[in-house]
Formats: structure tokens, sequence, C-alpha cells
């Protein structure tokens, strides 16, 4: 295949389409459903920064600070100033939506409390990851168009390519550990909002469990587009190899 043809490659185009459409689907059912949920206030009528710290201090987490951030869902925790950054509508907001997500994000900072394991392992792969994902394509691209085009320079086009499906193979790995720190943020949540007396009726319950699996899904989304795009590499690298035998 000529340098730059994968992208013109069906293979290539499949895996790519493939992961463009599940992403779009995960951000448009977590919109959606913020969106469907943002309209109904829970009967406690606690707001998403009240509700983020009743999720901390249930855990015994009383050292962390919970601030207004701009931007629609832009919610995070960050664990290097021990900071529960919400959404206006979030934080301010007593809907069920709101409530959800103050408090999963919440279930980050009890997990960073806790040394939650799997939440160490991610924050350690994220300096690798940021390199990964910024390197891998590159060195593929040269390795494939040396592999493909010159016989005495396959070898090295072959260790530049399996280099290039290394770094983007850190990246599926941050993407796939990513999957236990989110879905046990999300259990965490739902615990204390029920036991806690934040979330009362089971409609509220089930409407949190809603908002809850809809982001979650964004997460699972990013890990199957990534598995896809390191699976054509993979592939790719293969059928380069088996040419030049």
């Amino acid at each position: 295949m000529p340098l730059f043809g994968f992208l013109t490659d069906p293979l290539y185009l499949t895996c790519t389409v493939l992961g463009l459409l599940l992403t779009f689907w995960a951000q448009w059912r977590v919109k959606s459903t913020f969106q469907r949920y943002h309209g109904q206030a829970v009967l406690s009528g606690m707001t998403g920064a009240q509700a983020a710290a009743t999720v901390c201090r249930a855990a015994g987490v009383v050292d962390v600070a919970i601030e207004q951030h701009p931007g629609m869902l832009s919610d995070h925790y960050d664990p290097r100033t021990r900071t529960l950054r919400l959404s206006t509508e979030v934080y301010r907001g007593s809907s069920i939506a709101a409530v959800a997500v103050a408090a999963h994000e919440a279930g980050h900072a009890i997990q960073h409390a806790q040394r939650y394991a799997w939440l160490g392992m991610r924050s350690k792969l994220v300096p690798l990851t940021n390199i990964g994902s910024r390197l891998y394509m590159l060195p593929f691209i040269i390795g494939m168009g040396l592999a493909t085009s010159s016989q005495t320079q396959s070898s090295l086009g072959m260790g530049l390519m399996q280099l290039g499906i290394l770094c983007f193979a850190v990246v599926v790995l941050f993407q796939l550990v990513t999957l236990p720190v989110e879905f046990d943020a999300s259990r965490r949540a739902r615990e204390v909002l029920t036991q806690s007396g934040i979330v009362r009726s089971t409609a509220e319950a089930d409407g949190v469990t809603s908002v809850l699996n809809a982001a979650a899904m964004t997460y699972v989304a990013s890990a199957l587009s990534g598995a896809l795009q390191l699976v054509f590499l993979i592939l790719r690298a293969q059928s380069a190899g088996r040419r030049n035998e």
C-alpha cells in the first residue's frame, strides 16, 4: 500500500466510521439523557454542590473543595488540588441530572482519598498516554512507507510500525483502565444518593441510573473506538510483513 494509501483503505474507513458512529451516539445519548432529567427536580431540593458535599462527607472525605466551573458537562475532579469543579447547571441545579453528575464526580474524590487502585493506575498512565496519542501515527506511517517501498528497509519499516502500535496500545490501555474507575464512581454515587435521602423515590433512583449509565457509555464507546483503531494498525502491519516475506 502506498504511503497515506490507508486513508482510502476500506478496512481503515470501516474502523474509523464505526468508531465515529459509536462516539457520536454516546455523546448524543449523554446529552439527551442529561437534558431529559435536567428538568426533573429531586424531592429533597438539594443542589448538585450540596449533593457532592454530602457524598464526600458520607465517606469521611472533608478536604475537597467544590467550585463552579464554566461550560456544559465540564464537570470533573482535579486530584492535584483536591477540587471538584462542577458546571453551572450541575452546581446550582437541583435536578436528578445535577445530583447524579455531582455525586459521580464526588465518587472520584472518594476514590482518590481511599487510594483506589484503578484510579492510581490510570493516573500513572496519563503521561505515557499523552505521548502515545500524539506520536503513534508518525512512526506507523513512515514505517509503512519504508516497509512497502523498499525490501532493504523493510525491517526498519516494520520496527517503526510496531513502535506506532505500541504507542497506541498504551492509549487503548488507558481507555480500558478508565472503565472500572468510572463504573466504580457511579456505583458509589448511586449508593450514597439513596442512603442519604438525596434521592427519595424509585423514579428518581431510576433517573440517576439512566444519567450515570449514559455517561458511562461515552467511555465504553471511546474504548471500543480505540480498540478498532488498534486492530486496524495490527492488521495493516501484518499485511506489510507478509508482503516482504
